[in-house]
Parts: C-alpha cells; structure tokens; sequence
C-alpha cells in the first residue's frame, strides 16, 4: 500500500507520492519531464516539453469558463537533494522513503522535495479533475530552479498567452508573496599545492550540529554556517599543523550544517581547540544551533598534506569572505535586503571549492557583494565563474489577482493574509522581467527544513491550501 493513500485530499498526494518515487535532483530531471509528458498524453491535453526539460500542459477551461481568461499556474520540478551523514541512498538514481504520521509527511534520512513536488501534485490534480470550476490553464513546470533557476531562464515565455500567474512555490499558509529577491551563484576555485610527506598524527574533524536551512528564507535568523566556524576552527589550532582536506555542504542555496576537515599534527592540540571552540559557539548560538559540536578522530594516511601557503591561504579565504546577512531592508521591517551563503565546500587533488548564493532586493548591491567575494578570491590567488544570475520581482502596488485572493482568503479563512516579500528567489522574477503586465503571486502550504534532511510537509496545510487554490480558480 501507497504511504500517502488514505491522506486526504487523496489526488494530491497520490501524485506527490508518485513524484517522490522519481529521482529528480536538480541537473537530473529527465525521467521527471518525461513523466509529466506522459500525464498530458494520457489526458490527451496539449503539451510541449523544451531542451531544458520544462514542460507546458494547456488544460481546457471547465464548461461556462471558456472566455474567461488564461491562468498560468507554475511550479518547479526539481528538488534539492541532501541526506543525514551515513544515509546510503544515492538521490540522483533511488526514490526517497516516505514516513507519514498523519499529520506531517517527511522523508527517511533525507531531503522530501516538497519544494516543490507540492505544486506539481496539486496542478495535476487539478488537470485531472473533471469536477473543479476553472478558467483556461497554461501549466508550466520548470526545471532546475534549485541551481540557479535555469529552466526558467531558457523557457520560451513568449508563447504564454496568460497575464496572471499562481505560483505555487512558497512555504507558509497564510501568506500572499508578491515580491522577491534577485540572486546569482558564485564558484570559487583556489589552486591547491601538496607536500611529499605529511607530519603528525591524522586525524579527521568533524563539526555538525548546525541546524542548517534555505539561505534565503533562514538566512535572517541568525543561525551559524558550518563552514564558516569550521574557518574558525582551523584558525584556532595552537602550533604546526597540516592541511589534507575540507569539505561541507554540496548546495549553494542551503545553508552547510555540517563541515570535515582532515588535518595532520598534534592530535592534543587539535582536540584542546575543539574544546575551546565548541564552547565559544555553543554560547554565540545557543538560541539558534544549541546543538553544535566538534568530534576529533584518528584516521589512517588520507593522501598528501597542503603546503602551509595554501594552507594559510585557504583558512584566510574562510576567515574574511564575507557571509550571512548583509543588510536589512530600509523600507520593509524585517525583511533581510542583501545577503550572501557559503554553501559549497569541497576539496579535490589540486582546488578548494567554493560555492556562494547571493541575494539580493536591491540589484547594485547584488552585484557589489559578488564583487567583493570575487575580490578576496583572487587575492588569494583563486578563479572565480558567476552563473544563475536571476532577476528581482517588483512588489506591485496595483493587483487586481492579489486583491482578489485575498478576498477569496479572507471569506474562506475569516482573516486576512500577510501580503509579503521575501529574500528568497522566486522564478516570478524572470515571468513578470519577460511578460508585460503580468500579475503574479506566490502561496503554498507549510513545510519546514527545506533543503535539509529535517524537512516536513503539514498534511493539514496542504488540504486547506489546496482548497483556496481551487476557490480562487473558481473566481477567477
């Protein structure tokens, strides 16, 4: 029996289960794509499906709606994959295991893809159904959006007929988005030097604990990242030491909970530096990752040790890259304006990468954030590339769709919604910076600990959403 067969509404989440059952980590959409073709072919709905695996599925408008206008209801395909340390399943080729308690749905070990396997579920369902009132619908799935947004940013928008889009996309019921941030990814490269012979004792270090999350909606709450205080870590140790490896989180856009390094020296120092670090982060981040911890173990030889320069050099590139919030929004309270993630840490035979997703609402402070890390980088002798680079979405004074949900909200919740903008990206940036006139918005159910292996999906949420979603067809 099916985990998720006898949750309700039962549509919905039969196809979030049957989503959930085909990999498609972002850069690994292929079986996905084809998955959605096959659904439009069996409902004989009109599709096209592009090189970048997006796919569009016109649904009929329901009898008495054909004049009505188009609505465009869009949502991604991919899904960041991460996984508890010692979780065997590889994501990129093996379904996640699903656990159901009846009130929240999370995955074994692993990522959920609620992000965005939700609004997937949610418009086949709706494409399925001969029972739910609507206007002509442009279905438009977009690949990649976890990396850089790379499916929207190859989509053909010119052949969308629609001037109002739902996105389906956000992670907190109740809340009407109508703005966000612009972003970009930057990979750095510093070069690696090794020595014939390493000194001391190996050992591996490990500091986890961290809790982790979105870097762009969890980025405001103070929480630490893994690899910086690993950086501080390996600054602090006492006396000769050897570098062999560091490495994290694979994830621009998550924030790392956890960091490796592998070192040579004195084990003693290593440990007493632990100790004292351990305690210095427990007490700057009690509220936020109480939980931190930094373990010391032999490990057999793990290969050829660093010159102390690209040691130093290394350390100083963790040391004084800049990280976190950058500044908050002048104009919208508690709303983090420019901000910037170390998410990727991973070290090969010759380079040190590293990955960074900076955001921002405020395009010229975008770009002066990438131009400082691209500087530090280089000065410290790296390469530096910049890619996924997406645009910001205008928060639009005049809404007709806006107002219009949240008519539909308040009659079907008895209050009004938050109408809000965020620091996270949202793919409406490149729809409404290529679709004159569009109106847009952003809603979803509640999920928690997207991009990470804690995330939950509030079955609950999903059912009362899923509900507006179809009132709000309905009136349109």
């Amino acid at each position: 029996m099916a985990v998720l067969e006898e949750i309700e509404p039962r549509e919905v989440f039969r196809y979030f289960e049957e989503i959930t059952q085909i990999p498609h980590g972002s850069y690994h959409t292929d079986a996905i794509s084809e998955y959605l073709v096959g659904f439009a072919e069996k409902y004989g709905l009109a599709y096209r499906r592009d090189e970048a695996n997006n796919v569009v599925i016109h649904g009929e408008a329901s009898p008495g709606y054909e004049e009505r206008e188009t609505v465009i209801l869009q949502g991604h395909i991919d899904m960041v994959c991460v996984k508890e340390p010692g979780v065997a399943i590889d994501m990129d080729t093996k379904p996640i295991r699903l656990i159901c308690d009846g009130e929240t749905i999370t995955a074994d070990g692993t990522s959920l893809g609620g992000d965005d396997g939700i609004a997937v579920a949610m418009v086949l369902a709706l494409l399925a159904s001969k029972d739910i009132a609507h206007p002509p619908i442009e279905a438009v799935f977009t690949s990649d959006e976890e990396v850089g947004m790379l499916g929207a940013k190859a989509l053909d928008m010119g052949r969308l007929t629609g001037r109002r889009m739902i996105n389906i996309d956000s992670e907190d019921e109740g809340i009407i988005t109508c703005g966000c941030a612009g972003g970009a990814t930057v990979k750095g490269s510093l070069p690696v030097k090794r020595l014939q012979k390493n000194e001391g004792t190996p050992c591996e270090i490990l500091l986890d604990g961290v809790k982790g999350g979105h870097s762009g909606i969890e980025i405001g709450t103070g929480g630490a990242n893994a690899h910086v205080l690993m950086g501080r870590f390996l600054d602090a140790i006492e006396g000769d030491w050897q570098l062999i490896s560091i490495d994290g989180g694979s994830k621009d856009n998550a924030i790392p909970n956890m960091a490796v390094a592998v070192v040579c020296g004195d084990k003693d120092a290593f440990v007493r530096a632990a100790k004292s670090c351990e305690d210095i982060f427990k007490k700057e981040y009690h509220k936020t990752d109480p939980e931190i911890r930094i373990e010391v173990k032999t490990v057999p030889a793990a290969g050829p040790a660093m010159t102390e320069e690209t040691k130093c050099l290394v350390v100083d590139a963790l040391r004084v890259l800049p990280g976190g919030v950058q500044r908050m929004s002048p104009d919208v309270e508690g709303l983090v304006q420019t901000s910037l993630n170390m998410g990727i840490l991973c070290t090969s035979a010759d380079a040190v990468e590293l990955g960074f997703s900076v955001r921002s609402g405020v395009a010229s402070e975008k770009e002066e954030l990438i131009e400082r890390v691209t500087r530090v980088i280089r000065l410290v002798g790296g390469q530096v590339k910049i890619e996924g680079v997406y645009p910001g979405w205008e928060y639009r004074e005049e809404s007709p769709l806006r107002d219009r949900m949240v008519e539909v909200f308040e009659r079907m919740y008895g209050k009004k919604p938050v109408i809000d903008v965020i620091h996270a990206g949202l793919e409406c940036g490149f729809f409404a910076e290529r679709i004159p006139g569009l109106d847009a918005v952003s809603i979803g159910p509640d999920l928690r600990g997207v991009h990470t292996p804690e995330e939950t999906m509030d079955v609950a949420s999903v059912a009362r959403v899923w509900q507006y979603l179809c009132e709000v067809l309905k009136e349109l």
